[in-house]
């Protein structure tokens, strides 16, 4: 799948933005309240100055304020500014690989740059792809404090004859898997996506998710999942913070349909994973401590 179109679209290779950011006291507030009961109390966030931040919670800062006339369909931002304009409608976060070098810490004014590293175009069974990688380096006082590199895929609307792909399974536990339950529930997908100004319909808009993007129900967050996986690795590798993780969104999970997470400890670190209500891999992840 490489044409003319796709030529255009490797002048985006390179771009970069930036976002400066106050890690503040009252949105660290907000995510506890948020997550309170949904995670390990080890994972919640300690509000006073100079106090870390979890890992996971930087997706609740440096967001760009796209005003709504520039916003498209889906209710991201427009393509054709910073983000090129990829042709295929459908946008999904397709997994992210992610290094802590120093906490972020509440109090803190920090900078996030975000480079567009490559533009790959495939063909798969359910049609044309483009996957599309961003470098997300977030830095205070020139120290980097996180790296991120993020992988979107954008695809065609679902056609009314086409099928989903094969389930997955998941990794066979062992003796010392640990293993959570998670509800998902409106509500607190709703105050997700408002702390982490996502305004992507599929996580709230029931009608665009099954009309349009052709889901049976909105959207469980990838980035949520992800923050419960960390934690669940963090606890299984009995440590308070994490030097890498690394996710990979293989289905989605719904609202109203509880599911599990689990984590078991390997060689060098831990592997956790989401699995649907079925029992099939809903996302897998590693991480090092």
């Amino acid at each position: 799948m490489k044409s003319d179109r796709f030529e255009e679209l490797e002048a985006w290779i390179g771009r970069t933005r930036t976002s400066v950011a106050t890690i503040d006291a009252r949105q660290a507030e907000l995510m506890n309240a948020t997550m309170q009961g949904r995670v390990s109390k080890a994972a919640l966030c300690n509000v006073a100055i100079g106090s870390p931040v979890p890992e996971g919670w930087h997706w609740a800062w440096f967001q760009e304020a796209f005003p709504a006339a520039e916003l498209g369909r889906d209710g991201h931002p427009a393509r054709g500014s910073f983000m090129p304009p990829i042709h295929l409608p459908r946008r999904m976060w397709a997994g992210s690989r992610l290094r802590f070098h120093k906490p972020l810490a509440i109090g803190m004014t920090a900078s996030r740059k975000t480079t567009i590293t490559s533009i790959t175009p495939k063909s798969g069974r359910s049609g044309d792809l483009v996957f599309l990688t961003l470098l997300h380096e977030t830095s205070a006082e020139d120290m980097l404090l996180v790296s991120e590199e993020q992988d979107l895929v954008y695809r065609a609307d679902p056609s009314p004859d086409s099928s989903p792909p094969p389930p997955q399974l998941p990794p066979s536990q062992g003796p010392l898997t640990l293993t959570r339950q998670v509800h998902p529930d409106p509500v607190w997908m709703f105050r997700y996506s408002a702390l982490t100004f996502n305004g992507h319909r599929i996580h709230y808009d029931a009608d665009y998710a099954r009309r349009v993007e052709g889901y049976r129900d909105i959207v469980f967050h990838a980035p949520l999942t992800a923050t419960l996986l960390m934690d669940i690795a963090r606890e299984r590798l009995g440590t308070d913070r994490l030097a890498g993780f690394s996710f990979r969104a293989v289905s989605p999970l719904f609202n109203g349909e509880p599911f599990v997470i689990r984590a078991e400890a390997t060689g060098n670190g831990a592997i956790a994973w989401a699995e649907t209500p079925g029992g099939n891999l809903a996302m897998t992840a590693e991480a090092t401590a």
